[in-house]
């Protein structure tokens, strides 16, 4: 049985009760929310050595960290590095996104030595064999895009995107009202390029019952992705995105009649002022369940600085709905991360997400910073490097502003701190 079947039996499985124990919540709370698809719990069973999380209400915000090849970069020991560096960095989730190379042999490697889910998007790999064995990749058949993902099922992943919202209907609104981007998804493309190309629906849109028996067999989550999401400013929230997002919302109620966890993916580029709005309509279209963002980016000009942007955006999502961050790199729209990027990527979406979850009134959260505060008030560098968000900066910063005294060299024998507590107490009288 699923998680979601499980739940709905009233049973606690072990994987709910690893979720509460990290949440510091009850176990029949997480159960619940699961049973009533406001939680997923990403855990196939043939990821053995999986440490499970829980996305969705009432639980932290969680970021995820995309890495994979390209065909311009198809080794493995770097993408290995890069899952490394994202686990230390704190990446609740890993996705592998790989386009080049070994793409079987680098997935099942990742998987085997990921403690996190791991999530992919088959139809890359469909699009790669079909390109290979036909020469392009509007002739592959909708039994390659299957075949792809039971391939991805076997091996343990944990959660796959499927674009099975981009259905002839909804492609259709962009030939109404072109966008200056266009489609900037890569599935979202392949897809829609070989719907015009065939003249056919979307195999996954047609066939969803089919999708659904895969992925409910290893209990794998499906993340409905947003295959229309915008890609600037110009194009955000307009007709193509949300009928998308209606589509996706009538598969949700399909997937869980049939105890598929599931989750919905979101945009993309969006100004500030739409962001809220757009939370609140997905959590309305596609009835509460969890959803995963990508930034979103709240502006189309700060390339080489798209972490910052997509962290703004990330916080104000998270505030106002989403429950799970993708993360973004300094490398977005230029090219390829390497580890630092994914690094500082991991660190940004991290800091997103837990102002989000002080706001919230996630547990711990505001207890984390009190306890700074605390530290920094008594000069305790050592407790205040183990409640750092990111311990291995805070200790490279601290060493290189080594002092005679007790203070940082910002202020030096001036440190307004140190001062205040010679000679007046918290209540603001003289000692």
């Amino acid at each position: 049985m699923t998680q979601l079947e499980i739940a709905r039996q009233g049973i606690i499985s072990s994987e709910i009760e690893e979720v509460a124990r990290q949440e510091g919540l009850q176990p029949d709370y997480i159960r619940r929310n699961v049973a009533d698809g406001r939680v997923v719990v990403p855990a196939n069973v043939n990821h053995k050595n999986l440490r499970p999380v829980g996305i969705g209400a009432g639980l932290s915000t969680k970021v995820n960290a995309n890495i994979g090849t390209s065909s311009d970069a198809p080794g493995l020991s770097a993408e290995i590095e890069k899952l490394n560096v994202a686990l230390e960095a704190g990446a609740h989730t890993v996705m592998d996104l790989s386009t080049g190379g070994d793409i079987s042999g680098i997935r099942r490697a990742l998987i085997e030595q990921c403690s996190v889910p791991v999530g992919t998007v088959p139809v890359y790999q469909a699009a790669i064999k079909s390109i290979s064995n036909r020469g392009s990749i509007v002739d592959m058949t909708a039994d390659d895009i299957f075949e792809a993902i039971e391939e991805h099922v076997r091996d343990g992943v944990d959660f796959i995107t499927v674009h099975c919202g981009v259905t002839r209907e909804v492609i259709s609104y962009l030939e109404k009202k072109p966008r200056l981007s266009g489609i900037v998804s890569r599935g979202g493309s392949f897809h829609a390029g070989w719907i015009k190309h065939n003249n056919k629906e979307n195999p996954l849109f047609e066939q969803f019952q089919r999708l659904l028996d895969i992925a409910k067999s290893h209990d794998v989550t499906l993340s409905l992705g947003d295959g229309l999401r915008p890609g600037c400013i110009a194009d955000a929230s307009d007709n193509a995105q949300i009928a998308e997002l209606n589509v996706l919302g009538s598969l949700v109620v399909e997937a869980r009649k049939n105890g598929v966890q599931v989750m919905v993916e979101g945009p993309g580029h969006l100004p500030l002022d739409q962001i809220e709005t757009n939370m609140k309509l997905e959590k309305q279209l596609c009835h509460d369940a969890p959803f995963y963002v990508l930034g979103p980016l709240v502006t189309d000009i700060a390339a080489g600085y798209d972490h910052i942007t997509g962290a703004i955006g990330g916080a104000i999502a998270a505030i106002t709905g989403a429950d799970f961050l993708c993360y973004v790199t300094p490398s977005e729209h230029l090219g390829l991360p390497d580890a630092l990027d994914v690094r500082n990527g991991v660190i940004a979406s991290r800091i997103a997400a837990h102002a989000a979850d002080i706001v919230k009134g996630v547990k711990g959260a505001r207890e984390r910073d009190y306890q700074m505060s605390k530290a920094r008030k008594n000069l305790d560098w050592e407790t205040q490097h183990n409640l750092a968000l990111d311990p291995q900066r805070f200790k490279e910063i601290r060493d290189r502003s080594k002092t005679k005294g007790d203070a940082c060299t910002m202020c030096g024998d001036f440190c307004a701190m140190k001062l205040a507590s010679e000679y007046v107490d918290n209540k603001g009288k003289c000692l």
